[in-house]
C-alpha cells in the first residue's frame, strides 16, 4: 500500500469553499498519470485551515472518486489526541484505506507523550497507519527508537513519512524497525536517496503537477534502472526546489493556477507569493515545459 509515488494532494477552493468538481478532476489526473496513492488533508491540502466538516467532506470525496483504484491515505492527525481519534474513526468508517498521522504540533510532547498519542490512535481503529515526522513544522522529532517501539507494539502502525531531511535518521529507522516496516520520503528532493537506503517511495508535493515523472522515478529504481531513475531525479530537482521557494503549499497551488489545473486560492494565513518568487516559479515551469513562455 505504501509504495511508489503517493501524492499529497491540494484542496482546491472556489469562493472560499471546497471545489468538489475540481477536486474530483485532480484525483482523476493523478490516477491516470501513475500516482500510487492519494493523501487528502495533509500539509499540502491545507488541513490546518479546514473545518471538521470540510475535513470529512474532502476525505469522503477522495474515497468516492478513487473507487479503490488507488489507496486513499487520509490525513487525520491533530495535536489533540481525541480529535485525531475522532477524525481517524470517521475516515475508517468512510472507507479510507489508511491514515496519515502527523506528530502533534505546538504541544511539543516528550517521546513518551508521542508514543502514547500514536498508540491511542492506533488502538482506536483497525486501518493501517503511516506516521508523519516533520519537526520543521511541528517542533518535535519522532526519534527512531520511538518509531521502532510503536512499530513493535502496534500492528497497524506500518510506515513512516520521513520529512526530517536526515538520511542518518532514516537509516536508523530502517535498521531498528521490523523488516516489513515501510519508510517513505517526505521530501521530493530526497526520494532517490531514500530509495537507496531501503525506502519504498515518496509522499510527493511535486506529483501534483508532474505525477508521471514522480511515479517513474520510483518505478525505474525498483526495476533496477538506476541510471534512468537518476536522470529523472535531476530533471525533477529544479522543479522540486521551486515548489519550496515559499511555504508549502503556496508555490504548488500557485503553479496549478498558472497551469489552469485549479484556482490558486489559498486560505489565510497562507497568502499570494512575493512577485520575485512568482517569477522564479514561472521560470521553473517554463524550463520544465509545463508552461509556455
Amino acid at each position: 500500500m505504501f509504495k511508489g509515488s503517493i501524492v499529497a494532494i491540494v484542496t482546491p477552493f472556489e469562493n472560499r469553499k471546497v471545489a468538489e468538481k475540481k477536486f474530483r478532476e485532480l484525483i482523476e489526473f493523478q490516477v491516470k498519470n501513475g500516482s500510487s496513492g492519494i493523501v487528502p488533508c495533509g500539509t499540502t491540502g491545507e488541513s490546518a485551515t479546514l473545518s471538521f466538516q470540510e475535513h470529512e467532506q474532502v476525505i469522503e470525496i477522495a474515497i468516492d472518486q478513487a473507487k479503490k483504484r488507488v489507496p486513499v491515505i487520509a490525513g487525520t492527525g491533530s495535536n489533540s489526541t481525541e480529535e485525531a481519534i475522532m477524525l481517524t474513526r470517521h475516515a475508517e468508517k468512510a472507507g479510507a484505506d489508511a491514515s496519515l498521522q502527523v506528530s502533534p504540533y505546538y504541544n511539543r510532547p516528550t517521546q513518551k507523550g508521542l508514543y502514547e498519542h500514536f498508540k491511542a490512535i492506533a488502538d482506536s481503529v483497525k486501518i493501517p497507519i503511516m506516521l508523519y515526522n516533520i519537526a520543521s513544522r511541528t517542533g518535535v522529532n519522532i526519534e527512531p527508537a520511538t518509531i521502532a517501539r510503536l512499530a513493535g507494539d502496534c500492528k497497524n502502525i506500518i510506515a513512516v513519512k520521513e520529512a526530517s531531511g536526515s538520511l542518518d535518521q532514516m537509516s536508523r529507522i530502517k535498521k531498528t524497525c521490523p523488516k516489513d516496516f515501510m519508510l517513505l520520503s517526505g521530501d521530493d528532493s530526497l526520494t532517490l536517496p531514500v530509495l537507496s537506503i531501503g525506502g519504498s517511495g515518496v509522499v510527493s508535493v511535486v506529483a501534483n503537477i508532474a505525477p508521471r515523472d514522480a511515479a517513474d522515478l520510483v518505478s525505474e529504481f525498483e526495476k533496477g534502472n538506476y541510471k534512468k531513475a537518476q536522470e529523472i531525479h535531476y530533471k525533477l530537482l529544479p522543479l522540486v526546489k521551486a515548489m519550496f521557494i515559499e511555504t508549502n503549499p503556496i508555490p504548488v497551488k500557485t503553479a496549478m493556477g498558472l497551469l489552469g489545473m485549479c484556482e490558486p486560492d489559498l486560505r489565510l494565513p497562507m497568502c499570494a507569493m512575493a512577485p520575485e518568487n512568482l517569477e522564479k516559479l514561472k521560470k521553473a515551469l517554463i524550463d520544465y515545459r509545463l508552461l509556455k513562455p
